[in-house]
């Protein structure tokens, strides 16, 4: 290598100390959902400014997003591993269902402790999530079949378990989890909600599994030949879904006082519309879960918003499905150029 050369690399931007800080990379990764965030943000305050007020960026409306997405946001951390590896979780919302449901009726007819009750409910999420992922690693099934199967599984599970009525839930301690706040105006969620996300940006940039994980979902043949287990890292990710699911579906549970079978409908597609939306490819290999924070909170911000200019809530499922169609397209013309 040439001194020139040497010196070119050396000036170069990615060798900067700009380029090296961690904000910076951040920024730079995720610029475009970013400025799409600060769009929506800014039309959303001069529809208040406007009708002269000050909602969308007071204090509790803030908080109030950030908790409505928090539930959201565990289960997208999950699905962004997944679909990294190339494949899709259709379960989580009926493994929410089932272990609010399961955490609800164990607390309020089965005298069990709370913390015992929260174990179980978190059990079944980690039972179902173990299950997909040995089906998946274990065979040559797609994961859309298998979690379309366990989606069902569950959901009836759901509906068996409660008799199809909703499991109201009397007990201050139980509420503390999702409906709770701390220092006055934090909601508890979101507590959970960082944690949850620095311990998934953690494993995925910082540890061996994580970039077993990139490996697995850019080459599962290549990653096999270098010695990767890739059983065992799909199993994970599966099983870190249904983790995430319980743990989703307990809180939920706890801010609407009850277990209900009809919880988390619909929750898959907001995971997905997140993660896609925060730049993780649909074909694998690709996806930071950063970005999926921010597709996230655009999500979030984005049904707060439509609740905020009095638009009907059926027309989210509209918005939603368009958001992801846009999401996907933008991979596609990406992956288009890099081939060009």
């Amino acid at each position: 290598m040439t001194a020139e050369t040497n010196d070119k690399i050396s000036k170069s931007p990615k060798n900067s100390l700009l380029f090296r800080n961690p904000v910076t990379r951040f920024l730079r990764e995720n610029l475009g959902i970013l400025i799409g965030l600060l769009i929506l943000c800014l039309i959303l305050v001069i529809y208040d400014f406007h009708r002269g007020r000050t909602v969308f960026l007071s204090t509790n409306n803030i908080m109030n997003v950030l908790r409505q997405m928090s539930t959201n946001l565990y289960i997208a951390c999950a699905m962004t591993m997944i679909i990294i590896l190339g494949g899709i979780d259709l379960s989580v919302g009926s493994i929410m269902s089932l272990s609010g449901c399961v955490t609800a009726m164990l607390l309020m007819y089965n005298n069990f402790s709370l913390f015992m009750a929260v174990m179980m409910g978190l059990l079944v999420g980690i039972a179902l999530g173990a299950f997909n992922g040995l089906v998946v690693s274990k065979t040559t099934i797609p994961p859309f079949i298998v979690t379309l199967a366990t989606m069902n599984i569950a959901r009836g599970a759901s509906y068996v378990y409660t008799g199809g009525q909703p499991i109201r839930v009397m007990s201050d301690s139980f509420n503390f989890i999702g409906s709770g706040y701390v220092l006055k105006n934090i909601p508890v969620p979101v507590i959970y909600l960082i944690i949850i996300v620095a311990l998934s940006a953690f494993i995925m940039n910082r540890t061996r599994l994580g970039r077993h994980i990139y490996a697995v979902g850019g080459n599962p043949t290549a990653a096999r030949f270098s010695g990767i287990k890739n059983a065992r890292v799909l199993f994970f990710a599966f099983l870190f879904s249904g983790l995430m699911s319980a743990i989703s579906g307990i809180v939920l549970a706890s801010r609407m006082f009850s277990g209900q079978p009809t919880a988390g409908q619909g929750a898959e597609m907001d995971a997905i519309a997140a993660v896609v939306l925060g730049g993780t490819s649909m074909s694998g290999g690709v996806g930071k879960i950063g970005g999926t924070a921010i597709g996230a909170l655009i999500i979030g911000v984005l049904n707060n918003g439509l609740n905020l200019l009095n638009i009907n809530s059926f027309w989210q499922y509209i918005v939603k499905g368009v958001v992801i169609l846009i999401a996907v397209y933008v991979d596609f013309l990406k992956k288009t150029r890099k081939q060009a």
